[in-house]
This record gives structure tokens, C-alpha cells and sequence, in this order.
């Protein structure tokens, strides 16, 4: 009894809640960078569990989540812009797109396997910034500005605001957002795998023919955590446009696909809750980079390749000494 009390949803939607608001909490003692930083953090950490969900729970791999990203940040921007919807409801329109492109997507990966599936989802990497620069409506190379506005007054009036000092800024505001997604996007997907759904999706991964003999209709689970998966990646991408305040090509590069490989291979594939050390890890790979790089002479080739350089390192690293990922309460 013991047991499954602390294991009840009720519990840990209790202590997702707590931790949620002991990091807004913690947000008015830390200067503006780390706060923009743990934005990053945030949006990673939903886009890594979307990589989790699919390839570390239902075996099919995919290098294309950041061109999903890239649709579910234009589908945000657009009906931001457009339609002047409020900004909560538009990152739910990436979602929603992100979900349809998955969902069509889906049906090629149901009688696509290994490579060449990955090849697929490779080709839509590459092709999505590529389509979006010959679109006037999609703002070509300069992309779409998706500017939220100031900060609401309730927000900054509050007691919570003035915590620690200083001013609410947009940046503040930022991770006020993304903080509490990241957290509910977790907890959901943790549901998820735990229940009937996940049982699908690990049988399928172990063994398709033994879950197809079982009853498991193995084509149709793969749509569905296709589906899924895409609609966090389109989640995600909207974020990270509001946080830049812009959906543009050069955002969502094959760059940004392999760093979402790379950060779910460090937190362990199928380790939901590790992804936080691989979002952790990406973000400060650039700053680190920079460091390193102004230790080397400051060459402007260094400093624009080195960040890939050292994801690449990493990644072979990790393949070679953790090739099973950070154990942080990995999920069974």
C-alpha cells in the first residue's frame, strides 16, 4: 500500500506542482542570462521527450523532429499574427500542427523501418527551411517575427514577481512559460508510458512480430506515437519562436535535429526524466564553446563551428562510454 500510495498520480502531480513553483521561486535570485537559459532549458526538455517518446519507447527513429519543430513554430507565428489569437492558444496551434504533420508522417514510418526511416525523416530535415525561404508568406530567409508583447501587469504586480529583486522582464516572463509546460509535458507523457499506450509502444519496440500476434496493431501504434511524439516537437518549436521572437529557417536547420539526437542519446533514450540533463548539457554547449573558442583566438570560423564540433564529440562519447545514458530515474 505503501507503494502505490507514493506512486499515485495525485502524489506526483503534487510534487511536479511544488517543484514548478520552488523554480519560478528560485527565477528572482539568478541574473537575466541563467533565466533565458532555463527558457532553453524548458522548451529542450519537451523536445527531447518527444524523442523519447518515440524512439526510446516505441523504437522508430527519427532525425527530422527539427523540421516538425519548424511547423509547429510557423503554424504558432501565423495564427499569432494572423489570426491575433492569444499567444497560450497559438503555442497549442503548433501542437496541433506539429500532431497532423506527424500523423501523416506516421503512415510512411508504419512500413518504414531502421534506416530507412531515418532517411525519410533525414530528407524532411532538409527540405522543410529549405521550402519555408521560397514562401513570401512564410517571411523567406528573414522569417516571421512572433513577438507576445509585454509583460502582463497581473504578473509583475505579483508577490512572486518582486521575490528577490529587480525587475520582471520579458525574460523572466519567458520562463514563467515555458518552466510549467516543460513540467506538465513530463508528467503527461510519464502517464502516458506508464499506461496501456506505453505497454503498446514497448512491445512494438521489442518485438513487433510477438505484438502483432498478441493483438497489437503495429502499423496503427506507429501512427499514433508518431502523433505524439510530432505534437511536443511542434510544441516545442512554437516556444522557441516566442522565446527568439522569431520563426525563421535558420532556427530550425538539420543542426538543430541532431542536437535533439544527441541530447536524448546523453539523458539515455528511454530515460524521460534524464532529459533534463541532455537539455541542461545543449544549452550550455554554446557558452562553453565560446569560452573555449576565445581561449583559441576568437576566429570567427572557430566560433561558428565549434559548438557542432563538440555536440558531435559528445555524442560519440556518450555512445562509447554511456551508451546507455544518464541514470536519472529512469522510467521501467
Amino acid at each position: 500500500m505503501h507503494k502505490k500510495f507514493i506512486a499515485s498520480p495525485a502524489l506526483r502531480l503534487g510534487a511536479f506542482a511544488l517543484l514548478g513553483f520552488l523554480l519560478i521561486l528560485i527565477s528572482g535570485f539568478v541574473d537575466e542570462l541563467r533565466v533565458y537559459q532555463g527558457a532553453e532549458v524548458a522548451v529542450y526538455v519537451v523536445a527531447i521527450a518527444s524523442i523519447t517518446l518515440l524512439t526510446g519507447y516505441s523504437g522508430q527513429l527519427s532525425l527530422g523532429h527539427g523540421a516538425i519543430m519548424a511547423i509547429g513554430a510557423y503554424a504558432a507565428t501565423l495564427s499569432f499574427n494572423g489570426w491575433h489569437i492569444p499567444w497560450l492558444l497559438a503555442l497549442a496551434v503548433g501542437a496541433v500542427a506539429g500532431a497532423i504533420a506527424g500523423y501523416i508522417l506516421g503512415f510512411a514510418a508504419a512500413r518504414l523501418s531502421g534506416p530507412y526511416l531515418a532517411g525519410t525523416t533525414l530528407a524532411l530535415a532538409v527540405g522543410v527551411p529549405s521550402l519555408a525561404n521560397q514562401f513570401h508568406v512564410l517571411g523567406g530567409e528573414q522569417g516571421l517575427t512572433f513577438d507576445i508583447g509585454d509583460v502582463p501587469q497581473w504578473a509583475s504586480n505579483s508577490w512572486l514577481a518582486k521575490v528577490g529583486g529587480g525587475d520582471f522582464t520579458t525574460y523572466k516572463w519567458f520562463y514563467w512559460i515555458t518552466v510549467p509546460i516543460a513540467l506538465a509535458t513530463i508528467w503527461i507523457v510519464r502517464n502516458i508510458l506508464s499506461g496501456p499506450l506505453g505497454r503498446r509502444f514497448k512491445a512494438m519496440r521489442s518485438h513487433p512480430t510477438a505484438a502483432s500476434l498478441i493483438g497489437i496493431h503495429v502499423s496503427r501504434t506507429k501512427v499514433v506515437a508518431f502523433t505524439y511524439s510530432s505534437s511536443l516537437a511542434g510544441l516545442a518549436g512554437a516556444m522557441l519562436a516566442m522565446i527568439l521572437g522569431l520563426s525563421a529557417p535558420l532556427v530550425f536547420t538539420l543542426t538543430l535535429s541532431f542536437t535533439l539526437v544527441t541530447g536524448a542519446v546523453l539523458s539515455g533514450v528511454s530515460n524521460l526524466y534524464g532529459g533534463i540533463i541532455g537539455a541542461m548539457v545543449l544549452v550550455a554547449i554554446p557558452e562553453l564553446s565560446a569560452s573555449v573558442a576565445t581561449h583559441l583566438g576568437g576566429s570567427e570560423k572557430v566560433t561558428a563551428n565549434l559548438p557542432g564540433v563538440v555536440t558531435s564529440l559528445l555524442l560519440i562519447l556518450t555512445v562509447l562510454i554511456l551508451p546507455n545514458g544518464a541514470k536519472v530515474g529512469r522510467s521501467k
